[in-house]
């Protein structure tokens, strides 16, 4: 059985690849390694609209599904998701920014303007 968050992220994973957006069926294509029923991405595409994931739109007799947020800004969003669980945000941030390699901590470093971590 594929998890859901599994078959979710592959279908993000394909609508990221395609800004313009896809059909259901070319999701299906896509994702053919999968042998996904139809009626599965409809499913999964109308989970990720409920999420506020994934748009829609009318492209002649079909609807279009294209990411709302990209790859990067949703990382972040799971990255702030796992901080909030967290009971003493400091030590979570600080036991986080002592485990990252050299080249993140300057990569925080400049997303910070500069402040030293």
């Amino acid at each position: 059985m594929v998890r859901r968050d599994h078959l979710e992220r592959a279908v993000l994973e394909s609508l990221w690849g395609n800004p313009d957006g896809l059909t259901a069926p070319e999701v299906v294509d896509l994702l053919a390694d999968r042998h996904l029923a139809l009626t599965t991405v409809h499913t999964v595409l109308d989970r990720l609209r409920a999420k506020d994931m994934v748009v829609r739109e009318r492209d002649g007799r079909v609807f279009r599904h294209r990411a709302t947020r990209d790859r990067e800004e949703m990382t972040a969003d799971a990255m702030l998701a796992v901080l909030a669980d967290s009971a003493d945000h400091t030590l979570a941030l600080s036991m986080f920014v002592r485990s990252v390699s050299p080249a993140d901590a300057e990569a925080i470093r400049k997303a910070l303007g500069g402040r030293r971590v």
